[in-house]
């Protein structure tokens, strides 16, 4: 059937043919010609088929930005403003006064805050409620490391140009370059372009502001960084930066990172270009077993006092060599992280999650305020959607046994960052936060919770099982009996949770305990929200009245 055929279908009834295929089948035909592949690339075709394969999602919660504000009376979660031509949403980045959303297709809208009109007549301040296309061939962005949006000036755009070709040659070649934006208005001031055989994947920012480095990862896993300037950069003038290859890529050629993560002062590398964060694709299963060095971690810190903040000591810092990878002791690979200033989290390949550096607040989860030198695992969570570290604050996404998501949290509760524990806790607790049904990822502001929403209807868990001979906390088995007398240490977790109640002075402390304890059991959401229910009626009607615990004679 030709082009000047098909037309003569109604396109909506050519569209909804199509949403009976099998989704590689999609991809196909899109393939074939130009006309199929507007037509298999229409929103129509994708909605209908996210329908069939997944009929409890609604439309709304398949993709959308939400967030929740943490200041003013009405504390509910809202939804931004959707751009219509988006395909998808990879990532966002909130600033200080607006936040940017990037696509599949490579498309960066910038969504900003504007005031408009309520439904009463009343002119209001709302956020993300305005979208505008920032610039197309995207491949990734960044901004100022730190958690404070106000740090935020500058929107760092790495993507792929057209450019003029040498003297004397026709056509154009496609070239990386680095786009720098103000955030405020959304305005190009510099750009700097790479020679077309450099190609990058990814982009992180570190440093202060008259030191800010780039770092620049490559398709193969090499990093390559510069340094700029950032406040003569809305100064019209032209100069030459010096593009060089950083020092975990001289030390360790062998080494191909995977992806980064940085902070004011501190980069944090995960080695390996295998293994994905969503995802593994079929044909990895009939690969060779991955090399030992893939998911490792290495840490670059710059600053005495993170260093000691991360690892207690000063032993091994070196002022005169800050880019000098260390590499961090694990069990298993790592998936992906989570870096906050003085504290991070990780997550390997088998869903367990480890934190280390600074607990001063509480925000590694623990159970106490003792800070941590080495990755140390919290044992009540596991597999996480997605992990934040905050500047004293740590939230874990997560899913339970009956698809529902909910939203964890620990550390400092000060300014409402903790939704529902105003004092903080230093254990994961459950947020008193609506978590959308096909939540991905987040992030927290000072001023807002932001989480954003998408579904993938290939989406395959990258988790493996743990081997029953590694799981912690499993005693030895009963040699009359041949089977554990105590699964996964259950009995032993139950007598120290009682221990824990038993030490509080107050019924009002065993109370704020027990809801603590209900959040690190392994229990279904509904089961959850049912214990802290009946708990928060129990001490309602127990007034506030404190009771000495009882006399060992009792």
């Amino acid at each position: 059937m030709g082009e000047k055929a098909v037309p003569l279908l109604k396109r909506r009834r050519v569209e909804h043919i199509i949403s009976f295929l099998p989704v590689r089948d999609v991809v196909a035909l899109g393939q074939t010609c130009h006309y199929f592949h507007e037509v298999c690339d229409a929103e129509g075709v994708w909605r209908r088929i996210c329908r069939r394969l997944s009929p409890r999602l609604r439309e709304q919660d398949t993709k959308g930005l939400y967030f929740q504000a943490f200041g003013g009376r009405r504390r509910c979660l809202n939804k931004s403003v959707a751009p219509l031509l988006a395909h998808g949403y990879r990532r966002f980045l909130p600033t200080k006064d607006h936040v940017f959303i990037l696509d599949y297709s490579g498309t960066l809208f910038f969504l900003k805050n504007a005031l408009v009109s309520s439904t009463l007549g009343q002119i209001q301040w709302k956020r993300a409620c305005r979208y505008v296309v920032l610039c197309r061939g995207a491949k990734d962005f960044a901004s100022d490391p730190r958690c404070d949006t106000v740090y935020r000036k500058y929107l760092y755009v790495l993507a792929t140009r057209e450019q003029l070709g040498v003297v004397g040659t026709t056509g154009s070649r496609a070239c990386d370059c680095v786009e720098v934006y103000l955030q405020s208005s959304g305005q190009r001031v510099f750009k700097m372009t790479f020679h077309h055989s450099m190609s990058f994947k990814q982009i992180v920012l570190v440093g202060q502001e008259t030191q800010r480095a780039l770092l620049l990862l490559t398709e193969e896993g090499k990093i390559y960084f510069l340094v700029v300037n950032e406040t003569q950069l809305d100064q019209p003038r032209s100069y030459t930066v010096q593009l060089a290859l950083r020092k975990v890529s001289c030390c360790l050629p062998h080494l191909r990172v995977a992806c980064m993560a940085s902070n004011q002062s501190s980069t944090l590398y995960i080695t390996g270009g295998l293994i994905t964060r969503k995802w593994v694709p079929k044909a990895a299963e009939l690969r060779a077993p991955d090399p030992p060095d893939q998911g490792g971690v290495y840490f670059e810190v710059h600053t005495p006092g993170v260093y000691r903040d991360l690892f207690g000591t000063l032993q091994a810092f070196d002022p005169l060599d800050q880019q000098m990878p260390l590499a961090l002791s694990l069990p298993a690979k790592v998936l992906f992280c989570a870096l906050g200033y003085n504290h991070l989290g990780l997550v390997d390949e088998f869903g367990r999650i480890f934190m280390q550096g600074n607990n001063r607040y509480g925000q590694l989860g623990t159970g106490d305020k003792m800070d941590r030198g080495e990755p140390t695992q919290v044992h009540y969570l596991q597999r996480p959607i997605a992990l934040w570290c905050g500047l004293n604050h740590s939230l874990v996404l997560s899913q339970g046994s009956d698809f529902s998501k909910e939203l964890l949290g620990c550390g400092c509760g000060a300014g409402g960052r903790l939704p529902g524990w105003p004092k903080g806790s230093a254990s994961f607790v459950k947020l008193h936060v609506k978590v959308p049904l096909c939540a991905c990822s987040l992030c927290s502001t000072r001023e807002c919770l932001y989480m954003l929403s998408s579904h993938d209807i290939e989406h395959h868990p990258a988790y493996r099982d743990l081997p029953a001979s590694r799981v912690v906390g499993t005693p030895e088995p009963n040699p009359g009996s041949g089977e554990p007398q105590d699964p996964g240490g259950a009995a032993w977790a139950c007598e120290e949770y009682l221990s824990q109640i038993h030490s509080c002075p107050t019924l009002q402390d065993r109370m704020e305990k027990m809801k603590e304890i209900v959040g690190w059991m392994p229990l279904m959401a509904a089961q959850k929200d049912f214990f802290w229910e009946a708990l928060d009626m129990l001490q309602r009607s127990a007034g506030g009245v404190g009771q000495a615990p009882p006399t060992p004679e009792s």
